[in-house]
């Protein structure tokens, strides 16, 4: 499903099946014998954009007091983009979904979000907050509310559900400036690429599907590829501005 797809007009025609909203017919899990692996690099082409300053103007204590300057894209070696979302479309059915070792979580750091962006299952998501001030996390699908939760003490942690799928862009209404990206998977099939920009996706059943690539500067590219039996598909993702 493109990110973009999930416009506020979509969002509201959203089927409920069970007092949980999905779009179209949900995921199948089966038995993949046959399955191939896209192994495959991010790019971004042309210049890097300038960094995002950062100016912290309260809980100075906390959040510190100078200019910070933030990488609106992550650039490794030869341009390989970091912290690029990868999907497949097109995936009625397929592999099971791997079990966290924990709740998925976002936290409250130093007036930053960490993890910055991450790619999690439909269900529970904590928010969390490592700093002694009060945080309020908010996640929006688009102009939609997700979750709206104040955090006024220290180690506080509180769950909230993600059920429907696509991306959830988080602010803090209490320090402006901070900011983090939570990509709501509707199959188990995408990757967060690694520092080299590189990424892995196995067990995909042979047939032909959409590959999106997306960043929060560059916003979305996609390419089409077939996934053969038993077989290793490379790709090049290139994204652009």
């Amino acid at each position: 499903m493109k990110l973009s797809r999930l416009a506020p007009a979509v969002l509201a025609v959203a089927v409920m099946v069970a007092g949980v909203p999905f779009f179209g017919e949900p995921y199948e899990i089966a038995t993949v014998s046959d399955g191939g692996t896209i192994k495959g690099k991010v790019l971004f082409q042309g210049s890097p954009p300038a960094k995002r300053k950062v100016i912290p103007t309260k809980d100075r204590e906390t959040c510190g007091s100078g200019v910070r300057e933030v990488d609106q894209i992550l650039l490794g070696p030869d341009n390989a983009v970091q912290e690029a979302v990868v999907y497949l479309t097109g995936i009625g059915k397929g592999k099971a979904w791997e079990k966290p070792a924990a709740t998925p979580h976002i936290d409250n750091v130093k007036c930053d979000f960490k993890p910055h962006v991450q790619v999690i299952s439909a269900g529970d998501f904590e928010i969390v907050n490592s700093d002694p001030v009060l945080h309020n996390t908010h996640g929006f699908y688009g102009k939609l509310t997700a979750f709206n939760v104040a955090l006024p003490n220290q180690g506080q942690r509180i769950k909230r559900q993600l059920k429907k799928p696509g991306i959830v862009r988080v602010e803090c209404d209490a320090h402006g400036w901070m900011l983090g990206w939570v990509y709501v998977a509707d199959t188990p099939y995408y990757a967060l690429t690694a520092k080299d920009g590189t990424f892995t996706i196995k067990d995909v059943p042979p047939g032909s599907y959409t590959l999106v690539a997306w960043q929060e500067y560059t916003g979305e590219a996609e390419i089409p590829v077939t996934v053969k039996a038993k077989e290793v598909v490379p790709v090049t993702v290139e994204l652009k501005k």
